[in-house]
């Protein structure tokens, strides 16, 4: 792993523009009904990193919590501390996101502790990104959106599944108890924005920063 090069792909000089950045999603703030049932927030630019790895040796997973202060996560469930949050997506490979301009600071970590072991990291942060929904009609949103079931008793706060959602691929993530996040493709960004807007207005829906 000494051989590897890991390079900071977003320099903080660059300019970086959000999948929903034509949308100008900010002008829309506040300006939605107060009590609107749907909230939304693209949060921008965050860092996104997949990892492989041996789930089953106990090295490894020692080797994550060491770089991350996360504990490795089962099946179908993320965990989350200090802004950063870690997803399972298969039995061996994870979802790592963490606040903006973190990202390389975090693989770096990763390939130190986890140096000698066999391992994949790739840095996706412009590829998907992930759009925040809260309010006491998500779930109805949602309902109207996947055919997964979002029942409580199927869907508690903390699991997160790789399902469809419209006629597109994403993740739904249960992150609170009326909070919900979606992990979505760059290139279908536009397709999700314009399909919640349908699916939230009798909610009525709100932009928050």
């Amino acid at each position: 792993m000494s051989n590897v090069n890991v390079y900071q792909q977003r320099p903080a000089d660059a300019k970086a523009e959000s999948p929903l950045f034509h949308a100008s999603l900010h002008e829309l703030v506040g300006k939605g009904p107060t009590d609107a049932g749907v909230t939304l927030t693209e949060k921008k630019l965050l860092g996104h990193l997949t990892l492989r790895g041996d789930g089953k040796d106990p090295a490894f997973a020692e080797a994550v919590h060491s770089a991350l202060g996360l504990e490795l996560p089962g099946a179908l469930s993320v965990v989350s501390h200090g802004g950063a949050s870690l997803q399972w997506l298969s039995p061996d490979e994870w979802l790592l996101i963490v606040p903006s301009g973190e990202e390389f600071a975090a693989e770096r970590k990763l390939r130190e502790a986890l140096a000698g072991q066999h391992i994949s990291i790739i840095n996706v942060s412009g590829g998907q990104t992930l759009l925040e929904l809260r309010g006491k009609n998500v779930r109805e949103v949602l309902m109207k959106s996947t055919s997964y079931d979002v029942h409580p008793s199927n869907f508690p706060v903390g699991k997160a599944v790789a399902t469809h959602f419209a006629k597109a691929q994403l993740v739904i993530r249960h992150s609170a108890e009326d909070t919900w996040e979606l992990v979505i493709r760059r290139s279908f960004s536009d397709y999700f924005w314009l399909w919640l807007q349908d699916a939230s207005a009798e909610y009525g829906l709100s932009i928050v920063e």
